[in-house]
This record gives C-alpha cells, structure tokens and sequence, in this order.
C-alpha cells in the first residue's frame, strides 16, 4: 500500500522572493528544501561565525534575506518566511 506524498505545512511549495531566489533558485520548493538550500549555500561560503556556529554571517545574497550583516541560526528561518509564497 503506497503513502500519499507529502503535501502540506513543511512540505508545501512555496515561491521564493527574487532575492532569495538567488540562494536556492527560482523554482517552487518546499519550505524544507528551501532552508537546505540555504545551509548548502552557508556551509559552501564558509559564513558561520568561527566564534559562535550559531551565528551566521551574511554574504551579500543573504544580506538581501536577513537585512543585515549577521544573524541567528534561529532568526534565519523568520526572515526566510517573509521570502516565500504559498
């Protein structure tokens, strides 16, 4: 017996914003593989702080989603969210 695929909360489509876009791409993803992408993105430009992992330092691709020079790992997803549309 299959499962249906995932479709909602999490796993829903979103759009991103052309600034984030520039992150993750311009195709619909769910929320999920937005922020892996976004990690990809942190981890491969090296931009967590040495100091404090749980900071992240923004690029300026990131800095157009944040809206400033650094954030937490746990702000990130609220400025994420004002990026995405259902």
């Amino acid at each position: 017996m299959a499962t249906a695929p995932k479709t909602g909360g999490i796993h829903a489509p979103v759009t991103p914003s052309p600034e984030l876009a520039a992150v993750v791409g311009s195709d619909a993803l769910p929320r999920s593989q937005v922020i892996s992408k976004v990690w990809d993105h942190i981890k491969k430009n090296n931009l967590q702080n040495p100091a404090n992992k749980r900071e992240i330092l923004a690029d300026d691709k990131l800095k157009k989603v944040f809206g400033k020079d650094k954030v937490t790992m746990f702000e990130m997803n609220k400025h994420i969210a004002k990026h995405v549309k259902a």
